[in-house]
């Protein structure tokens, strides 16, 4: 026959199961310490990965030691030159920093004219 055991088991897995399908309350799976240390854990393995990753690229160190030449830094320039800079000003800023664009308008306009790109 089946042992008491056996049937112990059945009956409280039974008894278990009455139980959740009457229940329609919410039942927590982790207390609020248990997801407070779950978040932190989350976080320190955020914080070493992170720490890792910064480990790695000091170990590479830079990718060209080298000081670049002038000619080499003039063709930088010239990649990216065609880049454009926008902003939107008031005219209260317009008028606060006319004397300074100007200058910058101006300086850009001589060095374009010697064909120096800025």
């Amino acid at each position: 026959m089946v042992s008491r055991k056996a049937v112990a088991a059945l009956l409280l897995v039974h008894v278990a199961a009455m139980l959740a399908s009457q229940t329609e309350a919410f039942v927590p799976i982790f207390t609020h310490s248990e997801l407070q240390k779950i978040r932190e854990k989350e976080r320190n393995r955020s914080q070493k990965k992170s720490l890792a990753l910064q480990k790695r690229s000091e170990e590479v160190g830079p990718l060209d030691p080298v000081e670049p030449t002038e000619e080499e830094e003039n063709q930088v320039i010239k990649l990216t030159a065609p880049v454009e800079i926008g902003m939107k000003m008031n005219s209260r800023q317009l008028e606060k920093y006319r004397a300074a664009l100007e200058g910058l308008l101006s300086e850009a306009l001589l060095s374009t004219q010697n064909g120096l790109p800025k």
